[in-house]
């Protein structure tokens, strides 16, 4: 990389950790949270449903003002948005309030598109500008997981020692500080698309989505016979339906359903959307399988929060380690086999805990492997679907991945929560435990989706391995 764009990622690396303590600093703490707002810690699950909802509606929208007004604009405002919600939760009164800041934080997932739009438009004129920007994107994911890192580690050093005002103001003041480096590091060469935000589209997705996504928290908290739940998905469905109609004869639309159809693309946002019901829908069955003593219900790994650091802490290094070695892979088979691979690693590493899950060492394993294949894909999904995006359209592309992430993370979650509940429910923890055949379900549809992603990107058309260039 030349010195330009080597500062441009430095800068950029300083947002994607505090988007890694974001991630990772919270979950030691939900406990403390939970205590602090005087809630049972069943209603921590809706943290995660108003962020998820926050975040699937806001990608699509942000990304493509982001194509329309500057992505540098869009990376600030997101950035704010994201600040202000770290500090309502910092000093939020109520339950209700810390939900709305909690919810106001999943602006942060907007940050990677952008930076990768940023770093498509600013390599563009260079040799191998694709090369470039899968480089930046493996480097800003390593930034990424070394945040997790320190967001767990710092959380569980503070919270014994800080109240809980100052334990949740770090991350706002981590986003505060993720702001000046953009405002000081980056500047704003995007080439600006033409027309305009489509309003009428904006609202038939924002509602289609709604609909969808609240109605897969209803399966999630009363079950599947919920008939509420699935009355939501069906008029989502429908109304998503109508978007697409529109969509398609939009002169300037929100979303070019179009060039979705396109043979580069399409693979990588199903891909997306398949990934995102691993690796952002696993993470709770892992810890709850961790805890479950296996001496009292016959299985699980019986296990206390430090093995479970550790048990996260090598998934996280194994994610970067993937992002790191994505480049060099594509560079050595190509980038479709590159990203057939990487969904196929992923697969491997949750197929191996159905067989393989009586022991911490099994486990280990397990997520070692899925995470060198999840990094691989968190780096190179979204500079996959850039790189075929038409000129002024590479934010939307970008974000379009984060976008079908977050709905395949909300499907999973919603499977998952039936697969595990023993009764019908998961608002109650208290309840039992829930059965082995559901963790089963959980490895089996999170191997079995990757193994879906794998697929759908071996329909990539193939491109020539690019020699090695050097800028």
């Amino acid at each position: 990389m030349s010195p330009a764009i080597w500062r441009l990622v430095g800068f950029l690396a300083a947002v994607e950790i505090a988007s890694g303590v974001l991630q990772g600093y919270y979950t030691p703490v939900y406990s403390d949270i939970a205590d602090h707002l005087v809630i049972a810690d069943g209603d921590v699950n809706w943290f995660e449903a108003a962020q998820l909802i926050v975040a699937a509606l806001a990608v699509p929208v942000l990304s493509r003002l982001g194509d329309l007004h500057g992505h540098r604009r869009v990376l600030v405002l997101a950035t704010v948005v994201t600040a202000v919600g770290g500090w309502v939760v910092a000093f939020a009164p109520g339950f209700w309030t810390f939900l709305v800041g909690w919810a106001l934080q999943g602006a942060y997932t907007v940050w990677l598109p952008m930076e990768i739009a940023i770093l498509h438009e600013r390599a563009r004129d260079r040799p191998d500008p694709d090369a470039l920007v899968r480089r930046g994107a493996a480097l800003l994911v390593m930034a990424l997981e070394v945040g997790v890192i320190i967001g767990a580690l710092g959380a569980g050093a503070l919270a014994p020692i800080i109240g809980m005002t100052a334990l949740l103001a770090v991350p706002a003041a981590a986003t505060t500080l993720a702001l000046v480096a953009v405002l000081v590091g980056v500047r704003d060469v995007s080439a600006r698309a033409p027309g305009g935000l489509d309003l009428p589209g904006t609202g038939l997705l924002a509602l289609g989505l709604l609909l969808v996504l609240g109605g897969l928290v209803l399966v999630r908290l009363q079950g599947v016979g919920s008939a509420p739940a699935w009355l939501l998905i069906v008029l989502g469905g429908l109304v998503l339906w109508v978007f697409v109609r529109v969509e398609r004869d939009h002169r300037s639309p929100l979303i070019d359903v179009r060039a979705l159809a396109a043979p580069g693309m399409w693979p990588v946002q199903l891909a997306s959307g398949l990934f995102g019901m691993s690796v952002l829908g696993a993470q709770i069955p892992l810890s709850t399988f961790a805890r479950t003593d296996p001496a009292q219900v016959g299985y699980g790994l019986g296990v206390g929060p430090g093995a479970i650091s550790v048990l996260i802490g090598l998934y996280v290094i194994c994610m970067a380690i993937g992002a790191l070695l994505s480049p060099v892979a594509a560079r050595r088979f190509g980038v479709r086999w590159m990203l057939v691979l990487s969904a196929a690693v992923v697969a491997l590493g949750y197929a191996i805990f159905i067989p393989l899950h009586s022991e911490l060492l099994h486990a280990m394993t397990a997520m070692g492997v899925a995470g060198i294949g999840s990094g691989a894909l968190v780096a190179s999904l979204p500079a996959a679907a850039a790189s075929v995006a038409s000129h002024g359209g590479t934010a939307e592309a970008a974000g379009l991945t984060n976008a079908t992430k977050t709905v395949g993370g909300c499907v999973a979650s919603a499977v998952f929560a039936v697969a595990l509940a023993s009764t019908g429910s998961i608002s109650d923890p208290t309840a039992g435990h829930a059965p082995l055949e559901g963790y089963l379900v959980v490895w089996g549809v999170c191997s079995g989706s990757a193994l879906l992603a794998a697929l759908a990107l071996w329909r990539l058309p193939v491109v020539p391995v690019p020699r090695r260039v050097r800028g």
